[in-house]
């Protein structure tokens, strides 16, 4: 606990945390303001049967916001997915390419605007189409979910939902710029982590009712700690290839002779992968939820991860995503040229294509491990579903939410340890490698 203690004798460090903390806290509050006009009663057990559907997932990256419809019920989803897409745009347009890496502090300022010109357009669409569902009690077993429909209604809810998206990335940028961690990142996992009082009130109930025995619960433990450690293992492994640079000698000076690594990840896609692969499975099985039709209904079910024939779709869409983004993102030829040009080259490589065969090889041999590891931590709540009838507890045990708060806690951790190390504090991770 003595780096715990050391983090608050660093004025700044501690201005860092407490302010953090308080702009989590805004957005934990804003959580619970309602938008006018919806019942929140009813809207709650509309979401009570869906939780294996696109709705349970957006649900999830909102923090609870999304089904109790409050000013973040969009949350800050539309910002990653214009990210995403800007990313992969980089990768296959060659304007986006050069805004991103030849482009300097500019071109990311640049990227930054376009990014946010396209949250808010997002926002205004899915806000418009939320709130058309909204109003259609058909959508709810003819339940009336808002009390007064119309066009007050619907502009309303737009206005309130791309306000509070838009507000949830100004907090973003601020705990970014004058907190501690990545503020986006940090807003996600505040909400995931959200859940947990509440998972642990429902194991509670299901021990007093019967329906989950305490042995079980015990059992349980070592598992989630097991499955925590398999995610910080998936998050922080690499392949460490040695590279050796050449000396150059430029007037008087010389440069290079010095030997370096290049790291290639375990996973490279982090949880994108996943997030490709459950919107691509559960979208048809969330519209066809609403058919009244007894077939589409167990096709449906058969969609459903918690299905075995949903669990080998997923696993499978998890993998191929996994190599589809590892592809996008690592560009062999691109970093064999950058090592050539600067005299970098791999011992025992030739420079140039051999180099760039070399890192696609060992690339393709990563990607398959990892992507299987990704799949088995992904499924491990749907697994944990067919026993502990509650998927707000089993998917305490994996999934998206316990990925994203492993990587991007370890993340914040490495920021206070770099405050804590560079002010001679011992720090509060000794013996990990988190340094």
């Amino acid at each position: 606990m003595n780096g715990f203690r050391d983090t608050f004798k660093i004025p700044d460090l501690r201005k860092r945390i407490l302010f953090t903390l308080a702009l989590l806290s805004v957005y934990r509050l804003g959580c619970y303001v309602p938008v006018p006009g919806v019942d929140g009663q009813a809207l709650q057990q509309f979401f009570a049967g869906l939780p294996n559907t696109l709705f349970g997932i957006a649900d999830l990256f909102a923090g609870g916001a999304f089904s109790n419809m409050t000013i973040f019920g969009l949350g800050i989803m539309p910002y990653i997915s214009v990210s995403i897409i800007l990313e992969l745009l980089a990768s296959l347009i060659p304007f986006f390419r050069n805004l991103l890496r030849g482009g300097g502090a500019e071109g990311r300022r640049k990227l930054t605007r376009y990014t946010r010109y396209g949250t808010v357009g997002l926002c205004l669409f899915q806000a418009a189409a939320i709130a058309a569902w909204l109003s259609n009690p058909a959508n709810f077993n003819e339940v009336a979910v808002v009390r007064n429909p119309g066009i007050l209604f619907t502009v309303t809810t737009i206005i309130t939902l791309t306000t509070g998206t838009v507000f949830l990335m100004w907090l973003g940028e601020q705990i970014t710029e004058k907190g501690i961690g990545n503020g986006i990142s940090l807003i996600i996992t505040a909400g995931i982590l959200s859940r947990m009082p509440v998972a642990v009130h429902y194991v509670t109930m299901m021990l007093k009712d019967g329906s989950l025995n305490l042995f079980t619960v015990v059992l349980l433990i070592p598992l989630m700690v097991a499955v925590v450690a398999a995610a910080i293992l998936l998050n922080e492994s690499e392949r460490r290839i040695p590279v050796q640079y050449a000396k150059r000698v430029v007037g008087r000076r010389v440069y290079g002779g010095q030997s370096t690594y290049l790291p290639i990840k375990l996973n490279q896609g982090g949880v994108i992968p996943l997030i490709f692969a459950l919107a691509i499975l559960q979208f048809p099985a969330t519209v066809m939820h609403f058919s009244n039709s007894r077939v589409v209904q167990k096709v449906a079910e058969a969609l459903s991860p918690t299905s075995p024939t949903g669990m080998l779709l997923y696993a499978a869409l998890t993998v191929f995503f996994c190599y589809f983004y590892a592809a996008l993102i690592f560009n062999p030829d691109n970093i064999a040229d950058d090592l050539k040009k600067y005299g970098g080259f791999v011992a025992g490589i030739r420079p140039g294509k051999p180099t760039a065969a070399y890192l696609e090889r060992i690339l393709n041999r990563l990607t398959l491990p990892g992507s299987l590891m990704l799949a088995a931590i992904a499924l491990m709540p749907y697994f944990l579903h067919r026993y502990i009838r509650n998927y707000l507890v089993s998917s305490e045990f994996g999934g998206i939410g316990l990925l994203i708060v492993v990587s991007v806690l370890i993340e914040t951790i490495r920021q206070i340890e770099a405050h804590l190390l560079v002010r001679h504090y011992e720090g509060f991770i000794r013996k990990a490698r988190v340094r």
